[in-house]
């Protein structure tokens, strides 16, 4: 049985836990078609955005990197380089691909702002979604804490996602984030948690 609500102690109580499948960047146009090919083979992919923290008022950045994950790869795409190829637009606009993430509408604006013709399709927000079905906690710790039984690192949460060589902290913990909404989807659908959504 999986609780439904959980306390910051329980949280910090559990062991770490991560992505250990490859971690693939994608700097270069050549490896965007790769990774493309990949994840629409793809019925579920996890998927998050990563942006510089601005530490000043009144300063924004864009997105600096996306991250899809499939249950063994997870590809980082750092737009501030290649900006957002049409064909990984393509697979965010495909509704019968599910991208799994947790607050993911300040996500997709932010990448709407690199794209203003990007018209998201085919995503499953664990945040609000998951409120429906009586969950008391959300957010990607909580939830993976809940559902998976471990803790995830927010370490690196602000660091300068604009380096220009991201470190294999930083790889891994945006690997995770993406990766670890695929597996609390995918726990949670096939114990049947979600079926009062899917049923409506």
């Amino acid at each position: 049985m999986i609780q439904k609500s959980i306390t910051k102690e329980e949280v910090n109580g559990l062991p770490l836990g991560q992505f250990e499948g490859d971690i693939v960047l994608v700097d270069s146009l050549e490896l965007v078609e790769e990774a493309v090919e990949d994840l629409y083979c793809q019925e579920f992919i996890g998927f998050d955005t990563e942006t510089k923290p601005a530490f000043k008022k009144g300063v924004h950045h864009h997105v600096a990197l996306l991250q899809l994950a499939t249950p063994d790869v997870a590809y980082l795409f750092r737009l501030n380089e290649i900006q957002l190829p049409r064909s990984v637009q393509d697979i965010m606009e495909d509704a019968n691909i599910l991208k799994v993430g947790a607050a993911v509408l300040d996500d997709l604006r932010a990448l709407k702002k690199l794209s203003p013709s990007f018209k998201p399709a085919g995503f499953f927000d664990l945040n609000d979604e998951l409120k429906k079905v009586g969950f008391e906690n959300i957010g990607v710790r909580n939830l993976a804490a809940m559902v998976l039984q471990f803790r995830v690192s927010k370490s690196e949460q602000v660091s300068n996602w604009e380096a220009l060589d991201l470190s294999e902290k930083q790889r891994l913990y945006a690997a995770t984030d993406a990766w670890v909404c695929l597996e609390i989807y995918k726990k949670l659908q096939f114990g049947g948690y979600l079926d009062d959504l899917f049923n409506r």
